[in-house]
């Protein structure tokens, strides 16, 4: 068996860190701000949504794909959890800001106009606008297939901040501030590429069950992603609620983007649902890397001040996510830690 390594999603075909200097390189080259008459930009570099300020108003906008799990669903021929995902990836950045949905847009980029798919996406679709309260504004469907051989799935999320509500930017996070986990459904949308390889190296059968689950595994990996905008829009006007962070790709690190200047401390991380550690085994991935791609079983994360915490809880299990439980806390430092399993980050690069 291999050593186990820290570099199995870039070996897998995705390089965090060459992403990364390839973006910085495209954002010094684009670098203009408009006049204040076209609105004025607030500056949050690296925060899960871009804000803009047209007179009064504050506008949130996010945009995502599905990326490789579409892949996975054409192995199934099943399309109507990667619609679902579609809405997700994108509402829950504008939650970790605070906004509410107010619309998306949809691309679609394809090598043919299958009605059957496009039906069985809507499906999905719709299910997660409805979960997010948000309209389906329009989109775009190309078929450029010079591009694609498939399917690419992506969209673009506006939304806004009601009753003079503020950005929750997590600059307001202190030392002593306690952190609450929303549990995830599971994968979510995001470290697809490296799953994948994985299981055709395990030479995993999609249509059966892993041990000791009661559904194929095909049917496990592409569950959809849990929407946490109403969570985030019930507790936003609260001034106990100082961030929130979606744990999408970055895992954890995800946590460093609210606040550089502080130390998050995950002290109290849930036992990690068992899918996960039934993917790390296929590899080997360390806890390292396990723990910086994906959520590992808490998809959203509140970061609070202890003062009204069980207000707090009340209004979680109604929005329902009386499921939700301390995972860790602020102090003092930088970076993120996770001292169950010897881990710490620097950062969110």
């Amino acid at each position: 068996m291999a050593k186990p390594t820290s570099r199995m999603y870039a070996e897998s075909g995705v390089d965090v860190g060459a992403r990364a200097v390839a973006l910085e390189a495209l954002l010094t080259a684009a670098r203009y701000r408009p006049p204040p008459s076209h609105g004025r930009p607030i500056d949050l570099p690296g925060h899960f949504a871009g804000l803009v300020r047209i007179g009064r108003e504050t506008l949130a906008v996010t945009t995502d794909t599905v990326g490789t799990k579409v892949l996975l669903a054409e192995a199934m021929g099943r399309w109507e959890e990667v619609g679902e995902d579609l809405v997700g990836v994108n509402v829950n950045d504008l939650a970790a800001v605070g906004a509410r949905p107010a619309g998306l847009v949809d691309t679609i980029l394809c090598a043919e106009s299958d009605v059957a798919r496009f039906r069985s996406i809507g499906r999905g679709l719709g299910r997660g606008l409805r979960a997010a309260r948000c309209a389906l504004l329009g989109g775009e469907t190309a078929l450029v297939r010079e591009l694609v051989h498939g399917i690419d799935l992506g969209a673009t999320a506006i939304g806004f901040f009601p009753r003079g509500r503020r950005p929750i930017t997590g600059r307001r996070v202190r030392p002593g501030d306690l952190i609450l986990g929303v549990p995830s459904s599971g994968f979510h949308a995001n470290g697809f590429t490296l799953i994948r390889r994985l299981l055709r190296e395990g030479s995993v059968d999609l249509d059966r069950p892993r041990p000791e689950a009661h559904m194929p595994v095909g049917v496990e990996l592409l569950r959809p992603t849990r929407i946490y905008s109403g969570i985030a829009d019930a507790l936003a006007d609260r001034p106990e609620v100082h961030g929130f962070a979606h744990l999408s790709g970055g895992g954890v690190r995800n946590l460093a983007r609210l606040n550089p200047s502080v130390a998050f401390t995950l002290d109290r991380w849930p036992e990690v649902p068992p899918i996960f550690s039934w993917v790390q085994s296929l590899g080997p991935i360390s806890d390292r890397e396990m723990f910086e791609t994906f959520n590992m079983g808490i998809g959203f994360a509140i970061v609070v001040a202890p003062r009204g915490l069980a207000e707090l809880r009340r209004r979680l299990a109604r929005a329902g996510a009386g499921d939700a439980v301390e995972i860790g806390r602020a102090e003092q430092g930088r970076g993120v830690r996770v001292p169950a399993h010897d881990l710490t980050y620097e950062g969110y690069a």
